[in-house]
C-alpha cells in the first residue's frame, strides 16, 4: 500500500476509463490529513426503547441495496463505448443543455463551437455530480464519528447504520463517475470548508446540526430535483436509491436534536444557531461552478454575478433550503436573533412548509 499524503486535494482533473489497469502495487492512495478533538462516549445502559430512532434503525437494515445489484448499469453506454457524435446529435444535445442555461447569452459561451460547447456542458455535469460523491465521503467520515460520539444507545446504533449507507453512496457515484461520466473534479473550496468545520469540531451536536440538518438536508433537496430532471435512467434510478437513505437521515438528525436542543441554554442555542446560518450561506456558495468557468477562461466574477442574478436561478438556489428552514424551526435553531438573518438570505419564507419530524412510517417502509 503506498501513502502519498497532501496538504489539499490535487486540482488536476482525471479522467477515466484509465488506459491501463493498475496492479495493487502501483496504486498510489491520495491522503489527506486532519486532526480532530473528538470526544468519544461509551453508553453502558443497553436498555431497548421502542422510540423513532430504533425504528429508524430497523428500517435502516431492511432497507439495504447493492449499488451493482440494484442499479441496472447497462441501461446506458459506458464512457469509452459511446460513438462519434453526429452534427444533428450534438445540435439536439445542445438545444437541451440551453435550455434554462444562464449563460446562453454570455459572449465566451456564444462564441464557443458546438463541440466546444458540448465539452463545457460535460464538464459543468461532472462537476455537479463529483460534488455529491465528494459531500458522500463527508457524511461518512461524520456518521463514523457519530458512531463513537452520540450519547446514547440507539443513537450510536443508528449512526453505524448510517455509515454503512454513506459507504454505498460514495460507491455508487463514484461507478457512475468513472464509468458514465468520465470526468472527476475536486472537492469545491466552500463545501470542502464546510465538512472540515464539521469534523474537527469537537461537539458531537455541532456534528449533528451540520452534517444531518444542513449538508443532508441540502442533498435531499438537490437529489430529488436532479431525479426530476435527469433523463439518464442510471442516474435517475441511483438517486431514488440515495435519496430513501437521504431521508432517514435528516429524520434522525431531526427527531434527536430536537429532544437534545431543549436541554441546552439559551446561549448555547444561540451559538448552534449561528452556526447553522453561517453553515447555509457557506452552502449557497457551493452551488456556483466557478471552478468550471475559470478552466474555460472565463471571467469568474461575472459568472458568478451571473449565476447568482436572475429571479429564477435566485428562486432555484433558494428551493433547495426549503428542507432546512423547516427543520432548523422544528428543533428550535430558527431563534428570534437568527431569523432576521435568513429573512435577509430569503429562505425565510420556507419556515412553514413541513418540517422531516414528523415520520411518514408507511412511506418510508415501502421496500425497494
Amino acid at each position: 500500500m503506498k501513502l502519498k499524503i497532501v496538504d489539499q486535494q490535487p486540482q488536476e482533473l482525471v479522467s477515466y476509463p484509465a488506459p491501463v489497469a493498475l496492479q495493487e502495487a502501483q496504486i498510489q492512495h491520495i491522503v489527506e490529513i486532519f486532526n480532530t478533538p473528538l470526544t468519544g462516549a461509551y453508553n453502558w445502559d443497553y436498555s431497548i426503547q421502542d422510540d423513532r430512532i430504533k425504528k429508524l434503525y430497523n428500517l435502516g437494515k431492511q432497507l439495504n441495496w447493492d449499488a451493482e445489484i440494484d442499479v441496472d448499469w447497462s441501461q446506458t453506454p459506458n464512457v469509452d463505448e459511446l460513438p462519434p457524435r453526429t452534427a444533428e446529435e450534438k445540435a439536439a444535445a445542445l438545444a437541451q443543455f440551453r435550455e434554462g442555461f444562464p449563460f446562453a447569452d454570455y459572449g465566451p459561451y456564444k462564441a464557443m463551437d458546438d463541440d466546444t460547447a458540448l465539452e463545457i456542458h460535460r464538464h459543468l455535469n461532472s462537476w455537479f455530480v463529483c460534488q455529491f460523491l465528494h459531500g458522500e465521503q463527508g457524511a461518512l467520515l461524520v456518521a463514523s464519528q457519530l458512531a463513537s460520539c452520540a450519547p446514547t444507545y440507539n443513537a450510536k446504533l443508528y449512526a453505524a447504520s448510517q455509515t454503512f449507507d454513506e459507504a454505498r453512496h460514495v460507491e455508487v457515484f463514484n461507478k457512475f463517475i468513472q464509468t458514465k461520466v468520465g470526468l472527476m473534479y475536486p472537492v469545491n473550496d466552500s463545501l470542502k470548508a464546510l465538512l472540515d468545520k464539521i469534523l474537527t469540531d469537537p461537539r458531537w451536536d455541532l456534528k449533528f446540526i451540520g452534517m444531518q440538518i444542513i449538508i443532508e438536508g441540502l442533498a435531499l433537496a438537490a437529489f430529488n430535483v436532479a431525479k426530476m430532471t435527469t433523463k439518464d435512467p442510471v442516474f435517475a434510478q441511483l438517486l431514488h436509491l440515495v435519496t430513501r437513505d437521504e431521508a432517514r437521515h435528516v429524520t434522525f438528525g431531526v427527531n434527536y436534536l430536537e429532544e437534545h436542543v431543549k436541554t441546552l441554554t439559551q446561549e448555547e442555542k444561540e451559538d448552534r444557531a449561528q452556526f447553522a446560518l453561517e453553515a447555509c450561506i457557506v452552502m449557497r456558495e457551493r452551488m456556483i461552478p466557478v471552478d468550471v468557468h475559470a478552466r474555460f477562461g472565463w471571467d469568474t466574477s461575472e459568472t458568478r454575478e451571473i449565476s447568482l442574478g436572475g429571479k429564477a436561478r435566485q428562486e432555484f438556489r433558494n428551493l433547495v433550503f426549503s428542507r432546512v428552514v423547516p427543520n432548523l424551526k422544528r428543533i428550535g435553531l430558527l431563534t428570534d436573533a437568527i431569523r432576521p438573518k435568513f429573512e435577509e438570505l430569503g429562505l425565510l419564507e420556507y419556515e412553514h412548509l413541513p418540517d422531516d419530524g414528523t415520520i411518514d412510517w408507511v412511506e418510508m417502509s415501502k421496500p425497494l
